[in-house]
């Protein structure tokens, strides 16, 4: 017989006992990370779930800059941010485009090109959830034309985090780039993030 069988039966565990114990344990260790990710909530779900061809998401932590001049969005919404980094950018966008799922008729009225192409700087929109969501496009990969965007609450109020999706993913999608006829962007566009905490 076992050695360790025979240790648990000597303090009053039979077979059956340590097999229940054992499938018990087994449970438990598949069944909580199943519920970890549940109790997250609907909208952890749906960010996590909803975003076609998205490669790859990562928290970067929770805003801890100031207020940015001029901006009109509610602190901590994607619009805030989104408005912020055009504005950290030198490409400020209207003050009052209203919801994320607005923007992209706001930006149309306003003269700006919108279309379903992704390029640094361009503003990344979708009309998907209640209010729908934007976000700022950071990195364009010149190979594989994957793109990524840096955006706020998706999933959680002022957290900053960035999604990397599929260049053909990029059709689901509308980006708004600047007004029809403007000069092209000089600015460097790797921005300089004010303060993140990290640890959300």
């Amino acid at each position: 017989m076992n050695q360790a069988v025979m240790t648990f039966e000597a303090i009053g565990y039979s077979g059956k006992k340590l097999l229940a114990v054992s499938l018990t344990s087994l449970a438990v260790i598949i069944f909580l990370p199943v519920m970890a990710v549940f109790s997250m909530g609907t909208e952890a779900l749906s960010f996590l779930a909803s975003s076609p061809s998205a490669t790859a998401a990562e928290s970067k932590g929770f805003y801890m800059g100031g207020m940015v001049p001029g901006n009109t969005y509610e602190w901590g919404n994607c619009t805030y941010w989104v408005y912020a980094k055009r504005y950290w950018a030198g490409h400020p966008i209207g003050q009052y485009w209203g919801n994320a799922n607005r923007w992209d008729e706001s930006a149309l009225a306003a003269d700006y090109v919108v279309n379903h192409t992704p390029a640094v700087g361009a503003i990344f929109q979708t009309d998907e959830g209640e209010w729908g969501h934007v976000a700022y496009v950071i990195r364009v990969d010149t190979i594989t034309g994957d793109w990524t965007i840096s955006e706020m609450n998706a999933p959680n109020l002022n957290v900053v985090s960035e999604r990397t999706f599929t260049k053909a993913s990029a059709g689901y999608y509308d980006f708004i780039h600047d007004k029809k006829g403007a000069p092209a962007w000089t600015t460097p566009f790797e921005l300089s993030t004010p303060p993140l905490a990290t640890g959300n």
